[in-house]
């Protein structure tokens, strides 16, 4: 009887300590799912117990980790590249889809589809070195301010995620970024904001080229190639060709996630899938289903039938972003 009641006071003692770590997540299911799954993956002795080797977690970026409205942060990037690189190229005056940017246009440029799109990634993030594209994003993030928010968008994290990260981590965790933004651009910053190092950032990837340099020592040149998509059903095949072990958790905000959840899904044991759900209009933004960014409809439908966790952030969270500094 001592024994069994000196075991359930250090269990309570640890849900207690657990509890404590997402302090920006209200007492809603959502938060207790959360503390379920981790306890029953990382008790000793448990017929759901799983390795640390084996406990990899699985994170979208855009609408997961930080904002994703009005436009992707990625875009932003490129379209300001854009207008800084126009005096060198005055015929994008009249070239679109380089015109409708330098006109403000954005309906414009959406109506160049994937091919505009493609245009003005490779007039902005190819032609440069490596290390040159990775100081840019640096000096741009250090400037860029969020229309609505007047913050910079490195500061338009979510409060409760870098929670989850930090929990995740403290309970043998490893955990990755998974999404369809470019992964030189997320690595910038990732180590710093989530404590996600780099070579646990995968993403979109374009084609290298090592060179020498003008000084003679070798470069990694970026080129106007797309490698890997890594979104939808991009999202497994990155998993699988830079991790190479199926996750036991994993994160997502949109349709562009639902591959990366039935792939996290289908393993075998206890699996934790989870989308952020965004619903507070008033600390954020509300979107879902008729949203051209960051859309969420089929996927909250699977997720309501197959009972995965929809963390409601109007409801769920008690802070959204991360502290003003």
């Amino acid at each position: 009887m001592r024994r069994f009641l000196l075991a359930t006071t250090l269990l309570l003692a640890a849900a207690a300590a657990h509890a404590q770590s997402l302090t920006s997540w209200n007492d809603s299911p959502a938060k207790l799912e959360i503390l379920k799954f981790v306890a029953d993956v990382t008790t000793a002795g448990s017929p759901t117990f799983v390795p640390p080797a084996e406990r990899i977690a699985v994170f979208d970026n855009d609408g997961t980790l930080w904002s994703e409205q009005p436009v992707y942060v990625q875009l932003v990037f490129a379209l300001d590249r854009v207008k800084a690189l126009a005096p060198k190229h005055p015929e994008w005056k009249t070239t679109p889809p380089f015109s409708a940017v330098l006109k403000g246009d954005i309906k414009g440029v959406a109506a160049t589809g994937e091919k505009g799109l493609m245009q003005i990634l490779a007039a902005t993030h190819a032609g440069m070195t490596t290390d040159e594209f990775s100081r840019t994003v640096a000096q741009w993030l250090a400037t860029a301010k969020h229309p609505k928010f007047k913050r910079p968008y490195d500061q338009l994290v979510y409060q409760p995620m870098l929670e989850l990260l930090d929990y995740l981590r403290a309970n043998g965790f490893k955990t990755f970024i998974v999404s369809g933004g470019g992964n030189e651009f997320m690595r910038v910053f990732a180590e710093r904001v989530y404590g996600i190092p780099p070579e646990q950032v995968i993403g979109s990837t374009g084609e290298l080229q090592l060179r020498d340099g003008p000084d003679g020592k070798p470069v990694l040149m970026r080129l106007a190639k797309i490698n890997l998509v890594d979104d939808h059903a991009g999202k497994p095949v990155g998993i699988q060709r830079f991790i190479g072990r199926r996750p036991i958790f994993a994160f997502g905000n949109s349709d562009g996630d639902k591959q990366m959840l039935e792939w996290t899904a289908a393993g075998p044991g206890r699996r934790f899938m989870g989308i952020v759900h965004h619903t507070d209009a008033e600390r954020e933004y509300a979107y879902d289903r008729a949203s051209s960014i960051g859309k969420l409809d089929k996927a909250l439908d699977e997720a309501n039938a197959r009972n995965w966790s929809v963390v409601d952030m109007k409801r769920d969270w008690s802070q959204v972003f991360l502290p003003a500094k």
